[in-house]
């Protein structure tokens, strides 16, 4: 029988608990310090501050303004500094070890290539220069006593007409790190049916891909995603919460969408800082995740973007703790949802949830079975 833990976890455990992380972008993550540095040696004269503390904090406050469109023009500070090799290999590097240090043990982050193409590389380049950067940063963690391994999502911009290109630029990459697709950008007037021929072309290779919907636009958009596009997950999805009724007794009902993607097991890539900051959710306590969990759709935890939204997993996690009451099974439930909704093969996801996700949820709650019993027990164990 398996225990059940009570205790909420604390900072230490929950940044301890091995963790997986399905929606991450990589523009979105940079140190304000490699930013600053960037900038410096590439000429890049935009920035709003220049010393690293500052630089952070306007991220921060920048994108806290309740819309998606504000929020995302942050990132034409973050693109600049991205547009040379040696530039994307340091942020992909850097992106790996911040992730393992805060207990992350897989990864999936995006990224747009065609959005570092303004200083002359190919496409190519900025793949294969994101991927070495990935497989740095994943041995320095190593070096450092920890254990991640990182998959690239190759995304193209709704707004623009790259799609099937940089599909298939994901689908030549299939086996050299890249482990599927996505889309992104202002969802409201760039629904996912205007890329069909790029989702039927990844179906057709057997390729996986998420898309972006349901954050700042409905219903329809989830519905899109998944009937018309036949999307493996959803970026965020949140807007879910629409199709599901709650009466004043508790009692809840749920819409034909709403049970399709419960019932069909579709994972939800779930980002509850940033949904508040761009109006999806009024606070955490309010956000919809709670309810999800509660009916077991397959929610996952995220990041979505760690520098404008001032965040980490261990972070997400804390937020979640302090307003549901989460323990160290919800975090643990959480986290195999994502490993098991992961893009890579289903004997590796196995792998890592006997091998690694388990066996260290179970080593944090002897931790608190031990604490438990000293507690009970009244007696000091003896010294050794």
């Amino acid at each position: 029988m398996t225990s059940q833990t009570t205790d909420v976890p604390t900072t230490d455990q929950i940044r301890r608990a091995p963790k997986v992380l399905l929606h991450d972008h990589l523009d979105g993550g940079l140190r304000p310090g490699t930013i600053i540095e960037i900038a410096q040696e590439t000429g890049y004269s935009g920035l709003p501050e220049t010393e690293a503390d500052k630089l952070g904090i306007w991220f921060r406050e920048a994108a806290d303004s309740g819309s998606l469109e504000r929020y995302l023009e942050t990132f034409a500070h973050t693109c600049a500094v991205m547009q040379t090799r040696d530039a994307l290999f340091r942020v992909a590097a850097e992106c790996a070890e911040d992730l393992a240090e805060d207990g992350v043990v897989y990864a999936e982050v995006r990224y747009a290539p065609e959005q570092h193409l303004e200083k002359g590389l190919t496409l190519q380049q900025v793949v294969e220069a994101v991927n070495d950067g990935f497989r740095e940063g994943e041995r320095r963690a190593r070096a450092n006593g920890h254990r991640i391994r990182v998959g690239a999502l190759l995304t193209a911009m709704r707004h623009a007409a790259r799609a099937l290109e940089i599909a298939e630029l994901a689908n030549s990459y299939r086996d050299s790190g890249v482990v599927g697709f996505d889309i992104a950008g202002a969802e409201a007037g760039f629904p996912p049916t205007r890329h069909l021929d790029a989702f039927e072309y990844l179906k057709r290779e057997n390729n996986h891909f998420t898309i972006h919907a349901g954050e700042a636009f409905g219903l329809p958009s989830i519905w899109q995603a998944l009937q018309w596009c036949g999307a493996d997950r959803l970026g965020h999805g949140v807007r879910i919460i629409d199709d599901i009724e709650v009466a004043e007794d508790g009692s809840v009902k749920l819409g034909r969408l709403a049970s399709y993607v419960r019932d069909k097991r579709i994972p939800l890539e779930m980002c509850p800082t940033s949904n508040l900051q761009t109006g999806a959710a009024a606070s955490y306590a309010e956000h919809p995740i709670g309810l999800l969990r509660r009916l077991h759709f397959r929610a996952t935890v995220n990041t979505d973007n760690r520098l404008m939204s001032g965040t980490s997993m261990s972070e997400e996690f804390e937020r979640l703790t302090e307003a549901f009451g989460y323990t160290l099974d919800d975090m643990q439930w959480f986290t195999v949802n994502a490993m098991k909704s992961a893009f890579i093969p289903f004997d590796e996801r196995l792998a890592m949830i006997n091998d690694v996700i388990k066996p260290g949820y179970a080593e944090l709650k002897s931790e608190w079975l031990f604490k438990q019993t000293a507690a009970t027990s009244g007696s000091t164990p003896p010294m050794g």
